[in-house]
């Protein structure tokens, strides 16, 4: 079964996205969505033997990958942010 490219206005609508449609949204090639999901990083499930990614999730794990940089870039500013922040706000200290 070949995958279909699917238009602007309709992927706004729908709830799942094929990995081709997130490789289209994300700027990367399918390999690089097929390997996020097939590590977990990229939650999505099979239907019809076709990995579909919720698209909830996909901005989900975007809005996850702009926390992260936000936080490298804190960590590189590191003189001037506070170890909370840079953590998300929890410190896990050791047990005495």
């Amino acid at each position: 079964m070949m995958e279909h490219m699917v238009s602007q206005s309709a992927v706004g609508a729908v709830r799942f996205l094929t990995v081709a449609d997130c490789a289209e949204i994300l700027n990367v090639e399918v390999s690089d969505v097929t390997r996020l999901v097939e590590t977990g990083e990229l939650p999505a499930i099979r239907v019809g033997g076709q990995w579909r990614i919720e698209r909830d999730v996909l901005e989900s794990y975007i809005a996850e990958l702009y926390e992260q940089q936000r936080r490298h870039a804190l960590w590189e500013q590191s003189d001037f942010a506070s170890l909370t922040e840079i953590t998300g706000g929890s410190i896990l200290r050791p047990h005495d």
